[in-house]
């Protein structure tokens, strides 16, 4: 495999074989690969833990890494993107990973350059090393994934981490239920009303509302959507003794969550942001190694 945009890409074996080489890294640490290979990372939208966890990972696996910062590139005097990534191609960079507002912003690179593509995330397309890590962390919790009730609440319509989650945890075996506002469904299948979907749960995964997004202006204010649609220190108390709780950040505090559940003992959040250096980890070895 020389890219990876989109879970989608990846069957149900290739999945679990990438949670235990992150298994494997967080057991016995890094080791350096065994070619040296050059890896930038593009992030033309804010980001602080993707793109810190992937630097992360990168140096633990000893790779070179070119620094990059779009607002001083030449994308703002009009270069494209295609241009930007033959240029690094041409000076000798082995992989990126990018992060862009557009959705499939890789379709006009893969195929058409040789240098391998991570996907860091695509406007509200995919986001696959987000998703790998959230099964990560789900796995470690609960050891597999058959017959799990994952509840996923937020702004779905928007989300690039819904649409990677979605699709691999129906496929390991897990019931997936989207809870969302109305106007927030998207392609979804959604309920409205968190009721018995919150007793049941084994998994409560909260996103943002992504209101740069948005094409107008949200219809809540931040108390009417947290208390029609947040996880309440009310809704909390509810939920199955060993549910657990995660989001991928970044959190609104007291908007998605109420600001005492973001390190309650049913909060995973800052553990999947950990799992995320593994699970890069195993994504870089596996798409640089695929290379030789």
């Amino acid at each position: 495999m020389n890219d990876l945009v989109s879970m989608k890409q990846l069957s149900e074996s290739e999945i679990l074989a990438l949670l235990d080489r992150a298994q494997n890294f967080e057991t016995y640490g890094a080791r350096e690969l065994p070619k040296k290979y050059t890896v930038s990372n593009l992030f033309f939208e804010p980001s602080t833990r993707t793109k810190t966890s992937f630097e992360v990972a990168e140096r633990k696996l000893g790779l070179d890494v070119v620094p990059f910062e779009s607002g001083l590139s030449s994308t703002i005097k009009g270069e494209t993107l295609y241009d930007t990534v033959k240029t690094l191609e041409s000076i000798g960079v082995d992989a990126l990973v990018i992060r862009h507002p557009d959705v499939g912003y890789y379709n006009q690179l893969i195929g058409k350059t040789n240098i391998s593509i991570i996907n860091g995330g695509d406007g509200s397309g995919q986001h696959p090393t987000q998703s790998l890590l959230d099964l990560y962390t789900i796995r470690e919790e609960f050891g597999s994934f058959e017959g799990l009730n994952i509840v996923i609440a937020g702004d779905i319509a928007h989300s690039r981490v819904a649409r990677s989650n979605a699709d691999a945890l129906t496929r390991l075996g897990a019931n997936v239920t989207f809870l969302c506002p109305t106007e927030w469904c998207g392609e979804f299948n959604a309920v409205h009303e968190w009721d018995e979907n919150l007793l049941n749960s084994d998994v409560i995964m909260l996103l943002r509302v992504q209101h740069e997004r948005h094409n107008e202006k949200s219809i809540f204010t931040k108390e009417s959507y947290h208390n029609q649609y947040g996880l309440t220190l009310e809704r909390a108390k509810r939920m199955k003794e060993n549910a657990i709780i995660l989001h991928p950040a970044p959190f609104n505090r007291g908007v998605e969550i109420d600001e005492n559940l973001i390190e309650c003992s049913k909060s995973r959040i800052f553990k999947q942001m950990e799992n995320g250096v593994y699970v890069r980890m195993a994504v870089l070895e596996l798409i640089l190694n695929g290379r030789n």
